[in-house]
């Protein structure tokens, strides 16, 4: 996985399906901000909702939601007006760990 930067400011999300734990995010992510300032507030609301975007995962992801434990990996579009394969260009990843204990967000290409 690339090196993580920058912990994301705390932000209160409303009801969360799961706990986060630290919030951090990759440079690539980091340099997608000027042009899309909302993405990470909408799609970690989102996700902490328990709307995986594109995601295949998201048997496993409610699992890991209703078991308290387990990976939970969505994907979502960063220009939402594009297509999006939950892989590749124009992809978003939000990964928490099975602890809970880090959430971080990336490109596929950083992983």
């Amino acid at each position: 996985m690339a090196a993580i930067a920058n912990d994301l400011p705390p932000k209160r999300i409303e009801d969360p399906l799961f706990e986060l734990g630290r919030v951090v995010m990759t440079p690539g992510v980091e340099d997608l901000l000027d042009m899309h300032p909302r993405l990470i507030n909408r799609c970690l609301a989102a996700y902490t909702r328990g709307d995986w975007g594109v995601s295949l995962d998201r048997q496993l992801n409610d699992e890991a939601v209703s078991s308290g434990d387990g990976r939970i990996l969505a994907a979502y579009p960063i220009d939402p007006a594009r297509p999006c394969a939950g892989y590749g260009e124009n992809t978003l990843w939000i990964i928490t760990e099975a602890d809970r204990s880090v959430t971080t967000l990336l490109l596929p290409e950083e992983y």
